[in-house]
Parts: structure tokens; sequence; C-alpha cells
């Protein structure tokens, strides 16, 4: 014990070998050597006091400035016993253990230990405490055993408290206090592992609140973090002890159940449910109603790592997020769904790959005119050269899966491309593209089709974009964004498989298009079916009050033919009058195949186009004396209506005149937006009435809709 006399100091010099007694100065050293007293102000200003501990004499020697930074008198801490009975029952570690229950060998320059403890310096009844850093090092005796300890100790109740915040927030979540995602995965791992060992079960769930993003809008953040504390607390209420539970992410927990059976996960699975489900929550802004889709795997049946079981977790959830109301599902292996993924990534793989290599090809279908039997434009249609041969395929069955993966953009950009070089390599062409959905609302990638279009303004007004209805209506402002800047490129835009979702007429006023295209499931065998019949007669007819040209699909038949020629459709198209070719069809007169008899009941308009003398030809246009000859009701224009177009965002007036194409190289169309503004929507909206009823009705006389053809679904169809 170190007599605390002031005549009594360290001598730092001989580290600890020995005490000695020196004068002590008041004052720093002016000298260049430090003195004692420069040494014993150092570990002052340093917060930290310096030991010599005898293990065989267990006595404990300390520096001058210990009882400060201790709190306690040196009597108190004067032996290894003593200091040891001050600390906290809790700690870890002790000195004591650090140095006798080593491995380390003590080699002649002594075993470093550095630890931190908790130590009550009035005992350890009392509540006052605080953390010490304890570094040092211990030198052995002639037997290798530790005989003496120099160190020094240092309070760290800051750090501490620092260390263990950030330890709390690596492992636990701060909104809850549950474990975190990453500390699950460990804690899943373990419970995998003792299943393995003792051939026993576990289990693992992901309960989501299914209902969160409705409570974000209508409530706030603030209160949906209410509903997920609220939730966790009840999930705990029916847990069993031992289960453990997480904070996966957002809404979602992890719940790991140990010694768990298949028929014990199902019960448990339903309580999860029915704690969340029965009663509202209460919140600071009044009572709210959660309710959990869970998805759950057993384990280690069907996943022998946690990784796999948390994915496969996620999958049963995503399936449970698919029913009507809250529940769960539990994982099963599904060679459907394995055989799908093998699919969708071999197609990724294949579009890529044709991408790079220029494997991508066109062919064209004609669309012909119904009044001059010839065509006025070609669609163009997807082929994929197969590796290794010359032999072309319809692309058709990777559109779905390239939109399903994302991959369609890169398909519509290079597909715009190829129809340019067409345009460009023919003048006398005139092209329809279909472009997805996707790409139409996505304002990154649509802009990329306008760059080539703009950079390409020559061609631009022999180029006629297709846009699918659903895809139009999914995101009615992009699209319409999209569509205007399309047609201020001098292209013409068209709304395809229109009809399909049931679209009101309503909305055309905010898209600017020139086209229909009738969807192809009404238009084939139609004459066979009244209520196809009903539904695409009205369409024609709707279409005619707007001013806007029609097209009817998968025409397969001359019958259907001259049905929708007879009732006022401007265009077919089809494999009955004309198949797609990848030969440009502008260098060689394709054969028709339209055969039709001449029908007195059909109206004048439907005359010259069923007059077997008149050939069909992709190839030739009609001079405008012959067309005038043939159809001399057209050569009058519609008289102008000059209307304002301020209710689209058109700023000045435009004419309505609409005088029919004379010739088939000046295919363009007025802006029919404004028209389209001034009508009268009353008539319409009981024609859209009496529409919806005959389909409600087709639908339920459809106990099996019919396949696409081949080259009807191969546009998808152009790209």
């Amino acid at each position: 014990m170190l007599d605390s006399s002031p005549n009594q100091v360290f001598d730092f010099s001989e580290t600890f070998a020995e005490l000695v007694t020196q004068q002590r100065t008041e004052t720093p050293s002016q000298g260049s050597e430090a003195t004692p007293d420069d040494l014993r102000r150092a570990l002052t200003a340093a917060g930290e006091a310096a030991y010599r501990w005898n293990i065989e004499s267990d006595e404990i020697i300390w520096s001058a400035n210990a009882p400060e930074v201790l709190g306690c008198p040196f009597a108190v801490v004067a032996t290894g016993k003593l200091f040891a009975n001050l600390l906290d029952h809790d700690n870890v570690t002790s000195r004591y253990d650090t140095v006798m229950n080593t491995r380390a060998r003590d080699g002649g320059q002594g075993v470093p230990f550095q630890i931190e403890y908790q130590f009550r310096s009035e005992g350890r009844q009392n509540d006052k405490a605080i953390w010490l850093e304890d570094v040092g090092r211990w030198q052995a005796g002639p037997d290798g055993l530790p005989r003496v300890v120099f160190g020094t100790v240092r309070q760290v109740d800051e750090r501490h408290s620092r260390d263990q915040h950030l330890t709390f927030l690596g492992s636990c979540d701060p909104l809850t206090g549950m474990m975190n995602r990453g500390r699950m995965a460990e804690a899943l791992g373990e419970a995998i592992s003792v299943a393995k060992k003792t051939n026993g079960k576990c289990a693992f769930v992901i309960a989501d609140i299914n209902n969160l993003a409705l409570v974000n809008e209508a409530y706030g953040f603030d209160v949906a973090d209410e509903v997920i504390v609220a939730a966790a607390q009840r999930l705990r209420q029916v847990m069993r002890t031992g289960d453990g539970i997480a904070r996966y992410s957002g809404g979602k927990f992890g719940i790991i159940l140990n010694d768990c059976s298949e028929p014990d996960l199902e019960i448990a699975l339903a309580r999860y449910l029915a704690i969340i489900r029965d009663n509202v929550i209460e919140t600071g802004r009044g009572p709210v109603w959660a309710a959990l889709s869970v998805g759950a795997i057993s384990l280690p049946a069907e996943a022998g790592d946690a990784n796999s079981a948390i994915s496969r977790a996620e999958e049963a959830l995503n399936e449970a997020n698919k029913l009507s109301s809250d529940g769960y599902v539990v994982y099963k292996p599904s060679e459907r769904r394995s055989s799908e993924r093998a699919l969708n990534a071999r197609c990724a793989t294949e579009i890529v790959k044709c991408l790079k290599e220029d494997r991508f090809k066109l062919a064209y279908q004609p669309i012909v005119n119904t009044r001059t039997q010839r065509a006025d434009f070609h669609e163009a249609l997807l082929r994929m050269q197969e590796d290794g041969s010359d032999e072309l395929i319809a692309a058709s069955h990777l559109i779905p899966i390239a939109e399903h993966l994302g991959l369609v953009r890169l398909v519509d950009r290079a597909v715009m491309q190829l129809i340019i070089q067409s345009l460009h390599t023919y003048p006398e062409a005139r092209l329809s593209m279909n472009v997805s959905g996707i790409t139409a609302t996505d304002p990154y990638w649509y802009d990329q089709l306008l760059d080539v279009i703009f950079a390409n303004a020559n061609a631009a007004s022999r180029l006629t974009v297709e846009i699918t209805e659903t895809a139009a209506l999914n995101d009615i402002k992009a699209t319409q964004k999209f569509v205007e800047k399309l047609r201020d490129a001098g292209c013409s835009v068209a709304i395809d498989d229109f009809g399909a979702g049931y679209t009101s007429f309503r909305h055309l006023r905010e898209l600017p298009v020139n086209i229909l295209k009738l969807d192809g499931s009404f238009c084939r065998n139609v004459q066979a079916n009244r209520d196809n019949e009903h539904m695409v007669r009205s369409l024609i007819d709707l279409s005619g009050k707007f001013n806007l040209k029609t097209v009817a699909e998968w025409v397969e038949s001359p019958a259907d033919a001259e049905a929708l020629a007879g009732w006022g459709i401007d265009y077919l198209q089809g494999n009955y009058i004309g198949e797609a070719s990848i030969i440009a069809p502008w260098t060689k007169v394709q054969e028709s195949r339209f055969e039709v008899n001449a029908d007195p009941t059909f109206e004048v308009q439907a005359q010259n186009f069923f007059d077997a003398t008149v050939e069909l030809s992709s190839t030739q246009f009609a001079e405008p004396e012959a067309l005038e000859a043939q159809n001399p009701e057209v050569a009058e224009p519609i008289p102008a209506q000059p209307v304002e177009m301020a209710d689209v965002g058109y700023t000045e007036s435009w004419s309505t005149d609409v005088e029919p194409a004379a010739n088939a190289n000046t295919f363009e169309f007025a802006p029919q937006t404004a028209a389209i503004a001034e009508l009268d929507f009353s008539e319409l909206d009981r024609s859209i009435a009496n529409l919806r009823a005959a389909l409600d009705d087709l639908n339920k006389a459809r106990a099996a809709p019919p396949t696409e053809p081949e080259d009807a679904t191969a546009t998808r169809d152009a790209a």
C-alpha cells in the first residue's frame, strides 16, 4: 500500500520496478527530462490512475491520484481481493480472470491486456457506479505463472454509453426495441443449426401489416409508427417463451419459432392473425384497424440456412398478399414456379443476346383501306433470328417476359431504330409500331424514342405509333405527354386493342390520337357472333362521332372482311388480308388473298371494296383522280369549324377540316382534340352504357376466350 504522504511518489522511469522516495516539487520541471511529478500531473490530466499489483501478496500500490479517479480512498482498494469486492456482479470479466485464466505465456516482455468493467466505489449495494477501462501488462515469475501486474485505469462512462448505443443500433430496432434484421438472421441461423443437431424442427415467419400504406396515407407516418409498435406488442403477447421476434423491415416482423412442428406452426399463425385483426389499435388520432398477411416456412426441411429460409418465407408472403383478406401461406416447393423462373432466365438471356447480336428483324403486315382496297400502311412485327441459323420466328413469346423483367424498354428502342432504318431505305413505306405501355409511361425511356424520331424528322410523318388501351389509361397523364410529343414530331398515334379495357370515350379528349385499332378478339368470327357484332358496330359508330379512323385486327375470313367493311370500318388487318413477311413489300407485288362476293345489301361506300375487278396491291397506290372517280362523295371536305383548345392545354385554334386521303402516300389526319372537346356527350354516354351492358353479356357467354393467332400476337405486335 502506497503511503499518500507528500514524500511518496512513483518513479515511472523504472516502470514500476520499485518505489523511490523523492522530494515532490510543486512546479513543473524546467529541464529537458520529465520528473516523477510531471508524470503524476500527466496521469491526473488524463484522468488515469496507475497501479502495481503483486499477485503473491495480493497487494496493490496506486499512484497518488487514484482516489480521484476511483472515487474511494486507498484503504478500500489496497488488495486485489478488496478491489474485486467492488466490481459489479454483471461484469463479463475482471482483472483477476483476465490475468489468471489466460493461456498466454510471458516471453520476457510481459503479456498485455485491455478490459472494461463496472466499478462500484461505495459497494455493490449502492447504485453509484462507473465504467473503468483497465489497460496493462502482467509479468511471469520463474514458474511461468503471473507474478506482478502493471497498469492504469480510467473512467470511460461516456465512451461506454456511446459504444452501448452503437451496439444497440447494430442489433436492435430503435422503434420497437426488437432485434433488427441482421441480428434476426444470426438468430435464425443458430435456430436452424440447433434443429439439425437435435433432429428437431423450427419455423420462420414474416408477418406484414398489409394495410400500412393506407394508414400512412390516411393518418400520417407518425400514426403508422404507433400501429407498428402496437402490433409488435400484441405479437409478443401471444408468442411462446423462447421464440424470437424482430422488426424485419417497415411494417414486417420476423418471428423465429423454436421446437415447432407444422401443426404447431399453423396454430401459431392463426393466433398471430387474430390478435391483430380482432381489435382496433388505439392511436393518438383515434382507432386504427390493421390486418396481417403472413408467409411462413418449416425448417430445416424446406431450407438449410438462414438466407434461403428468409427468401422462401418472402415468397410465401408474396402469395399471402394476393389473398382477398388477411391470411397466411406456408411455403412448399413448386415445380411450376421453378420452371417459370428458369424460363424467365433463359428468355432474359436470349433477349439481351439478340440485342447484342442484332438478331431482331422486322416483318411487315399490310393494313388495307376498305375504300381503295390498297395497303395504306404496314405494321412492323418483331421477328427473332435463331442463333446459328437463318430461320426467323415470332418474338411474341418474349414480349410478356420482357415486360415483366423490364427489358422491353430495350426492345422498343431497338425496334424504333429498325423502323427508322426501314423508312429511310424505302421512301414509299408507311409503318406502324407498337410501343409497350411500360415504355409509353416512362419519361426517361420514351424520351429516347423521341430523340430518334426528332433526329429523323423526314421519316416521322410516315410513322404511326401504337399504344395499347390498357397502358394508355394506366397513367393517363404520362401517356398524354408522350402522345403530344409524338404528334409534335409529326407521327400519327393509334390506340391498340381498343375495346378490351372498357375505355370511356371521354378519355380520348385527353389523348389526341388518330386511329383506333379494335381488339382482335371482337373482330374474329364477328359475323357468327351477335355479341361481337353489337360490340364492333357500336365502337365503329362512336369512333365516327369523334372523326377517328378504325382498324379491325385478326381478320381471318372473307365473311368477316365483308361484314366489317359493310359496317363502316376504315381498315382491315389480319392473316386473310395479308400475312406478315420479312421481305419488304415495296420491292415486289404481293399476291392478294382477298376474295369476296359483292353483296347488294351493303352500303355504297363498300361497293368498290368488294369489286372483284379491283386488284389489292401493297405496292401500287392510286392517283387522286382515280380515287375521286371511284368515290366521288369523298371529294368534298367537311366544312371548317374553328374551335378553341383551351380545355386540353392548347392556346391556338385548330380547324376540324378532315378530307379523306386521296392518295395512300398522303395518309395524314388533322388534330381532332378540339372537335372532341365541343361534343355533346349525352348521346355518347347512353351509347357507352348500352355498350358496356353488351360487354357484360359477352363476357358471361364466353366460357373460354379464343387463342390469338400467331401473327396477331407477334406484334406486341411491332415490338
